[in-house]
């Protein structure tokens, strides 16, 4: 028999399969398993008295706001604490159930948060909150597990920041602004670069969005903290970690000097400043041999107008290949969306490594269109992408020496864009729909 014939009718049974309800009951079970396995290993560090990375630091924050002392003071250089004071009063409450029920906390807010995200992904990619296909489930999750794996590793919030965004941007679509503004102001509230997102929904004229976000921003900032610091103290910190972490010189960015431009960061700035400059790429590892994989010798000022041009040059072809209010659609909304969040872990001046499982939209949006058969060049596109993620299991340092993860997002960041022309493309042959395309 014609093998072009098999295949088909293979992955057409394979699909009729995993729609069934029992075996949408086992892939929910694989995943129930799969969570308590990534929550227990940090727990069982816990006990066996192995290291906790920042989970450790978590608690010892926490005990810190319990007892009044400061947050936000230098130690060998640096703040061991580099995150908003919302975070350390939350971290204050968790401490209270001792160390290991502190990380029992975090895990399973972490596990229902990677099922939202997997959840909220897929409404977004299929315009379906029915949607039951459970390739648009299980494939982005697969594709970013290594990223997930880490947040539950390292104890990092970033899952939860990503339910978080997508739980606003399901909110923009079904037009409850002043929940995506609160949404979006907590993920703030817990690590700042969400705070991008503020420029999208100006651009897009979410003015309601807008402000819900500057006023719960405000409150959670300002007005939370003031029982247990006082206004002065919560303005005071908030001083002191605003002058800790907007800081970025030709040594480092924020908090970082050892981190800022080594391969574990894979932001445009990172990636920028260690391709193009001589710096040491692993002054973050215990080797004291320094190492160098610059292909230019430039200037700290030319990068950094390099790096402008790149982030700009983003910007407008995010912008240009936006549709109009009266043009879009859920699959244009989908596109847009993971756009924004691939701009954001671009051009944010941190982004490590565990800060990519944001890019399960994408993937979700990815595999929706080639489920759906509405275009190719995602595949073109995403392939790569996929080669370059591999890579950096195989070679975990060497890859990220060179930017493969940025580069990864840069890729599916291009043939998103191109799909989101097309989107673009058809709809102007088309009159504009009604509901909420017009609306918005």
């Amino acid at each position: 028999m014609n093998k072009s014939i098999v295949a088909p009718i293979t992955f057409g049974a394979l699909n009729q399969r995993l729609n069934c309800t029992p075996w949408l009951r086992v892939l929910l079970l694989i995943f129930i398993v799969v969570a308590t396995v990534f929550s227990a290993l940090p727990l069982w560090h816990y006990f066996r008295g192995g290291h906790l990375f920042d989970y450790k630091l978590w608690y010892d924050t926490g005990q810190q706001v319990l007892a009044g002392q400061e947050i936000f003071f230098f130690r060998s250089g640096k703040y061991d604490f580099m995150y908003p004071l919302p975070c350390a009063l939350f971290l204050g409450g968790a401490s209270l159930l001792g160390q290991g029920g502190l990380i029992f906390l975090l895990v399973a807010i972490n596990s229902v948060a990677w099922f939202c995200s997997a959840k909220l992904s897929a409404t977004l990619a299929t315009g379906d909150r029915r949607i039951t296909n459970p390739w648009v489930y299980v494939v982005p999750s697969l594709l970013v597990i290594v990223y997930i794996w880490s947040t539950y590793h390292l104890g990092q919030p970033n899952l939860v920041l990503l339910a978080l965004m997508l739980g606003a941007f399901v909110a923009l679509r079904t037009e409850r602004e002043i929940i995506a503004g609160v949404l979006i102001a907590v993920a703030a509230a817990i690590k700042a670069f969400p705070l991008i997102a503020m420029v999208y929904l100006l651009y897009r004229r979410y003015w309601t969005a807008a402000a819900s976000l500057f006023v719960a921003l405000v409150f959670l900032l300002l007005i939370l903290p003031a029982p247990f610091r006082g206004f002065e103290r919560a303005w005071g910190d908030l001083e002191k970690w605003s002058a800790g972490m907007l800081k970025y010189s030709d040594v480092g960015v924020a908090q970082r000097p050892k981190r800022s431009y080594t391969w574990k960061n894979q932001s445009l700035i990172g990636v920028s400043n260690r391709l193009l400059r001589r710096v040491d790429a692993g002054a973050a590892s215990a080797s004291d041999q320094p190492v160098y994989v610059n292909v230019a010798d430039l200037k700290f000022s030319a990068v950094n107008a390099i790096a402008i041009a790149v982030a700009l040059a983003l910007g407008i072809l995010f912008v240009a290949a936006m549709l109009q209010r009266a043009m879009r659609t859920a699959e244009s909304d989908a596109i847009e969306f993971a756009l924004l969040l691939l701009l954001m872990l671009m051009i944010t001046p941190l982004s490590f490594g565990y800060f990519f499982c944001w890019l399960m939209l994408p993937f979700a949006v990815a595999t929706q269109q080639v489920l759906s058969g509405k275009s190719s060049t995602i595949l073109w596109w995403g392939l790569p992408a996929l080669i370059l993620l591999a890579l950096g299991l195989i070679f975990p340092r060497g890859a990220q020496l060179y930017g493969n993860t940025f580069f990864a997002a840069l890729l599916l960041f291009l043939g998103l864009s191109i799909d989101l022309f097309r989107c673009k493309k058809q709809m102007a042959q088309c009159e504009p729909v009604g509901n909420f395309d017009s609306a918005h």
